[in-house]
């Protein structure tokens, strides 16, 4: 392939020489030695392609001759990471190697294999299978507390605080009462265990119910009950409708006359579109369902992988003469967790639990931890180096006496306050709050959070990866408009077709001998059709005939339970009721059209295999039998149907597809482009209807030509689409049919405002092409205005290759690209993939499977840094939610499987601009002031004590024990500080309004080492006044230096609650009051402590109030400066 793509200029002669002979090698065909050859041209091309890098810069595409002269892009960074590789490269290989041999050791990963599976006879399987058990639990029972403390322990504060309250079993470092240290770490992890279990215990009871639903198992001796999770490989199991498929199994028999049936797979590859399913025609045509004991046949499956859309594989039959072998494809499948639409199955299994479809297809949960977390234990390890250079100060300058190492050691535990451990117990209890209150928040009703350790995370977001089917539309069909050509029909106009089909034009009347409905000339007309204009009551009605014909809709009849009822019930061409009827299509779309034909009163009453019939206006029953099919493929975008008149013997071949592929299919006409583009304009789903009269001569000769390709060996393919486009010439153009797929409530409105708040959003479906462009232009998920760069197919890396560069060349324009093209271009290019991509506004990933997904959303954290957030409703969503670093489940028609996996759940797409806008900035914000004040808290008293120490000739003596400490921790400054999480700057209708607002919290600004180095010198020079001034003005006794600036402690730390606040709640208020309510009554209480005859002086009032003023009252004139000479966005708002 690279020989034949100009990638690249002759280097030199040599170069020259080596493609042309590798040409040469290629040319000369199979045969000896062929295979080298291949490999030879293979590397050939990788090297070539490895000398050509992609064109990242704009100056590349200025000169064309700068791409091909570009350095090597593998050989430069090989020489940048040369020294790097020698010095770290053994040592990271030495790493791996045993991180791999662990691995293996502990995970004893059993090598995949294909299998032979006899029918109902699990004991003849050669190897073991795993249990057909669903486990979503993180742990076990012997992993739980061992899991839970390394997730806790992990990180630096807690670890930090674990090493602290140990040292206090030595008697030597001993500072204080245990229970001081003990204490808040014993209630951190009681909470954190407590929430784990909980949430565990959930897990457990959802695994239990799926696992314990009952099957019926076809045995010997009947049929028998058994639990889902007692399922083995070679079972045979009965499915009924409606019912949960529990494992990968061959179709063999069904209760349906025509040997086939409908599935849902909206859990599996989230298309609600009902798949058609074929059961073994060996095993159909048995009389009995026991008759599968009476015969000795298997099934030969290949080895279990990730592709859902792709099985290869064969059923024998060993005790017939001559033996029988039927090759199995997807559609003889029925893979777990998918839903039987339509009779009863009954199938053999062949993959359970893990190795089944759609357990491969998910990823682990895996814990997740907020970017506020990781932030903050950054900050926490510069804490930790301040401490520790604290300390070493504090030694040196004692003259290192004695044994400094002591006290060295002392002095980290003295200042070990600088890391308050009372941060992870106020971030926890305020994640609390914010879950409550998205959960109350009347505005989203029905919202629930799921994961509690990461609101804040709502509030950081920049790439948004959406689902289509059901999360942005409806999924819902709606037929809107018929154009004929000279008269468009739309939705308030459809009584003028019912009128033309109740009143057939007397053409048609005539021609078909009464048969009012029939729409179809005789020959002799047909030549001359196309030189006669015809009446527009004629038009419609070969119209809506060819929309009613030409589709692959069965109507199903509720009301009949039985098989055999049911088929007599079709057979007898009576009292079909339209109040049983119900459609199934492997398409909305296709049911959506036969709806309208019927509201206008062309009925579809029944069809098989072989026939249709419908119901005209007057009640007449037309039969038309099914000659051929030619099913819809995304390389040929159409389908058609040939079918004989059961009363005139007419043949008619209809076809109907997308505009790409009709156009040169119809005879010429002047207004199809145009009518496409104004309803593409419209969001509107358009489909092309013709029709081409065949004479029985025609047909034959076509039938035995088509026959003949279908038994071709070589190329069969391409054969049988060649003999098909034969009959694709200069076909009659009948109509254009426009179908809006509704969208969810707001969805435009939703993506504008999450647009505007910076995030960019990418779509990701499993849907086809047109079908997710369509959706994203009417979504206005792109705009009106913007180009849409559709990426071509490419199999192999010289076409990515082209591609990617013709991608670069395109600017400001949205990405649609196919999930197979995807996954070339990430094998090749990733890194240049993720960079163009990112630049485009919107992007549109169709035909992705579930893995694909989730690997998108990896992607994106890997190469952006950025926070991701993923939003799905079907259980093919649920790898793409796990692995993105919010998740977002919507409860739809696709079921509860992706509500039950995220992080949050949510009733309407609609409910996320407020859940960001509102709830994730404010618990970012609220957490960012939280954390910071926190430390503020323990920096002030930290400062206080080094102050102490420093006066007090470097003693490393505690300047507050006990209780004081504890209190200081809890009942005299915890409510107050925790209302900081009522805290808002801005009304939840502003930031709606606003949704600039939520840009900046990308940056990260509400916490970053800037605002954590500007509290730090508030705590300094507070704590620094409060220390010195207390020490001022103490008369004599030490005591008093301990209530003066303890007490002014406490009223600073009240009164720098009430300067953070940006507005009041009464909590706050009442917080407020109540702590200063403590303080004052514990003080009779503390003698230990304090001289109480002393507190109740004038003098104690005045030099407390001194210090808290001289402490806070410079703060409160910066802020109100600051607001007045550089005023944040929020206050410009809100004014």
């Amino acid at each position: 392939m690279a020989d034949q793509i100009p990638l690249y200029p002759v280097r030199s002669a040599a170069a020259a020489a080596h493609r042309k002979r590798a040409a040469s090698y290629s040319a000369a065909g199979p045969g000896s030695g062929a295979e080298w050859p291949s490999r030879y041209q293979l590397e050939d091309e990788s090297a070539h392609l490895d000398e050509m890098p992609l064109m990242m810069s704009e100056e590349g595409f200025e000169n064309d001759e700068s791409d091909y002269h570009t350095l090597p892009r593998a050989r430069t960074a090989r020489r940048r990471r040369g020294l790097e590789r020698f010095v770290c490269g053994g040592w990271k290989l030495l790493c791996a190697s045993c991180c791999d041999w662990l691995v293996n050791i502990c995970q004893r990963k059993r090598e995949l294999k294909a299998r032979t599976v006899w029918l109902g006879c699990p004991e003849k399987c050669e190897e073991k299978h795993p249990r057909n058990s669903i486990k979503n639990q993180k742990y076990n029972i012997f992993t739980f507390i061992p899991g839970v403390l390394y997730e806790q322990f992990k990180f630096f504060l807690n670890l930090y605080f674990l090493v602290v309250s140990c040292s206090q079993f030595v008697p030597a470092l001993k500072i204080g009462c245990l229970y001081t240290y003990w204490a808040p770490l014993g209630f951190v992890l009681a909470v954190t265990i407590m929430r784990e279990a909980i949430d565990e215990f959930r897990r457990f009871q959802r695994d239990k119910e799926v696992n314990s639903q009952l099957y019926s198992k076809l045995t010997v001796r009947g049929k028998v009950q058994v639990k889902s999770s007692d399922i083995q490989v070679g079972d045979l199991i009965i499915v009924e409708k409606n019912q949960r498929i529990p494992s990968d199994m061959v179709f063999l028999r069904t209760s349906e006359k025509a040997g086939s049936c409908f599935i849902r797979t909206d859990q599996l590859d989230g298309e609600t579109d009902w798949k058609l399913k074929v059961a073994v025609s060996c095993t159909q045509r048995l009389p009995a369902l026991g008759d599968l004991f009476s015969i000795s046949a298997y099934v030969y499956a290949q080895k279990p992988q990730l592709d859902i859309h792709s099985f290869e594989g064969t059923f024998t039959r060993e005790d017939s003469d001559p033996p029988i072998h039927e090759s199995l494809s997807i559609e003889n499948t029925l893979w777990a967790n998918t839903i039987v639409a339509s009779g009863t199955v009954i199938g053999v299994v062949i993959y359970t639990g893990k190795e089944t479809r759609s357990v491969m297809n998910t990823s682990n949960p895996k814990n997740k931890v907020g970017l506020l977390d990781l932030e903050l234990n950054q900050l926490t390890k510069a804490l930790f180096a301040a401490l520790v250079a604290l300390s070493v100060v504090m030694v040196t300058l004692q003259g290192f006496v004695g044994p400094w190492y002591r006290s060295l050691f002392r002095f980290l535990l003295l200042f070990s306050y600088i890391i308050p451990i009372s941060l992870r117990v106020n971030l926890d209890m305020g994640k609390a709050a914010y879950g409550w209150m998205i959960m109350k928040d009347e505005s989203i009703p029905g919202t629930v959070v799921r994961t509690s350790t990461i609101p804040e995370e709502l509030g950081r977001l920049v790439y948004l990866l959406t689902d289509k089917t059901g999360t942005l539309t409806q999924n819902e069909m709606v037929f809107k408009r018929l154009h004929l050509g000279t008269v468009s029909y739309g939705a308030d106009t459809m009584d003028e077709i019912q009128g033309h089909l109740r009143n057939p034009c007397p053409q048609m009347q005539s021609q078909a001998g009464g048969n009012n409905a029939s729409s179809t000339p005789p020959r002799k007309a047909q030549s001359s059709a196309p030189k006669v204009r015809k009446s527009v009551s004629s038009r419609v009605h070969e119209a809506v005939k060819a929309i009613a014909l030409c589709h692959n809709v069965s109507p199903v009849y509720e009301s009949r339970a039985g098989v055999g009822g049911e088929a007599e019930y079709a057979e007898a061409d009576q009292d079909f009721s339209d109040g049983n009827r119900t459609y199934q299509a492997a398409s909305p779309d296709e049911v959506a059209l036969v709806q309208w034909t019927e509201s206008v009163g062309l009925t579809l009453v029944s069809r098989d295999l072989g026939s249709v019939q419908l119901r005209t206006p007057s009640g007449q029953i037309q039969t038309y039998c099914i000659l051929q099919m030619f099913p819809f493929t995304s390389e040929s975008k159409r389908m058609g149907v040939i079918v004989r008149d059961e009363s005139t013997a007419e043949i008619t071949f209809y076809m109907k597809g997308a505009d790409v592929a009709m156009s040169s299919i119809v005879q010429y006409n002047d207004w199809l482009e145009e009518e496409c583009g104004n309803m593409a304009r419209e969001g509107l789903r358009t489909l092309v209807v013709a029709k081409r009269a065949l004479t029985e001569e025609q047909y034959q000769d076509f039938e035995s030509r088509y026959s003949q390709a279908k038994l071709s060996i070589h190329d069969r393919a391409l054969k049988v689409a060649a003999v098909v486009e034969s009959l694709e010439r200069q076909m009659e153009l009948l109509c254009l049919t426009g179908v809006e797929d509704r969208l969810q409530a707001d969805v435009r409105p939703t993506l504008e405002l999450l647009r505007n708040a910076g995030i960019k959003i990418w779509m990701l479906t499993g849907d086809k092409l047109e079908t997710a462009t369509c959706i994203a232009k009417s979504s206005h998920l792109v705009s009106r205005t913007q180009d849409i760069h559709i990426f071509r197919p490419v199999t192999n890396r010289g076409e990515a290759h082209l591609e990617l560069n013709a991608f670069r060349r395109k600017h400001d324009c949205a990405l649609v690209i196919s999930g197979d093209s995807l996954e070339v271009c990430l094998k090749y290019y990733e890194h240049e993939l993720a960079e163009l991509a990112c630049q485009c506004p919107a992007v549109v990933c169709c035909r992705c499977s579930p893995t694909q997904k989730a690997r998108i959303a990896k992607l994106l954290q890997h190469h952006t840094g950025k926070r991701t957030c993923a939003v799905g409703d079907g259980g093919n969503d649920v790898s793409m939610i796990q692995a993105a670093d919010c998740g977002i489940g919507i409860e739809g028609k696709e079921g509860r499987q992706a509500s039950l996996a995220a992080d949050f759940s949510v009733t309407q797409f609609r409910h996320i601009g407020r859940l960001l806008m509102v709830h994730g900035r404010s618990s970012y914000k609220r957490s960012a002031a939280l954390g910071q004040f926190v430390m503020h808290r323990g920096l002030i008293i930290s400062t206080m004590q080094a102050v102490f120490s420093s006066v007090f000739y470097f003693a490393s003596v505690p300047l507050y024990q006990g209780f004081l400490m504890v209190g200081y921790a809890t009942i005299y400054t915890m409510f107050p500080v925790f209302s900081l999480v009522l805290d808002q700057d801005v009304k939840p209708e502003t930031a709606m309004l606003y949704p600039e607002l939520y840009k900046d919290l990308t940056k990260g600004r509400s916490l970053s080492f800037k605002t954590f180095l500007v509290w730090v010198l508030i705590s300094i020079y507070q704590g620094g006044i409060l220390m010195y001034g207390a020490l001022l003005l103490f008369e004599s006794e030490f005591v008093h230096v301990l209530a003066i600036s303890f007490t002014a402690l406490i009223l600073t730390e009240l009164l720098m609650v009430a300067l953070t606040i940006r507005t009041w709640h009464w909590l706050m208020a009442v917080a407020e009051v109540l702590s200063l309510g403590c303080y004052v009554a514990s003080l009779a209480f503390l003698n230990e402590y304090f001289d109480v005859a002393f507190i109740t002086t004038v003098t104690f009032m005045w030099k407390v109030s001194a210090i808290t003023m001289v402490s806070c009252l410079p703060l409160y004139v910066l802020k109100y400066l600051k607001r007045k000479l550089s005023p944040p966005s929020y206050t410009k708002l809100a004014s």
